[in-house]
């Protein structure tokens, strides 16, 4: 078994601390386009596995929704500034179902 030294260990940043350098504090501009950006990468990953598991191409995807096939590669790759209207096409038309929650605070 690897033994790992623990002050080795204590000097190297977290992930945050690394996002914080490289993007900016939360709740900065700039770190704030990153969170959108990793978020439309996600959702597009997400949609694009699915279309795969179903054996689905693009093309007939954006048939189904009335839209380009290059919509749903830039969407795919968390490029295109999806409505979540057309969001909610194309999971449709993957079988994905969405159900909303209410969130509630006990204090």
């Amino acid at each position: 078994m690897i033994q790992l030294d623990e002050t080795k260990l204590a000097k190297l940043p977290t992930t945050n601390q690394l996002l914080d350098e490289k993007y900016g504090l939360e709740g900065s501009p700039e770190r704030e386009e990153f969170n959108a950006k990793a978020i439309a990468w996600y959702y597009g990953t997400l949609l694009r596995d699915r279309r795969r598991e179903l054996k689905l191409t693009q093309r007939e995807v954006a048939n189904k929704i009335g839209r380009e096939q290059t919509y749903i590669a830039r969407v795919e790759r968390g490029r295109a500034d999806i409505q979540l209207s057309s969001f909610l096409r194309i999971a449709a038309v993957l079988g994905i179902q969405f159900i909303p929650t209410i969130a509630t605070t006990i204090k």
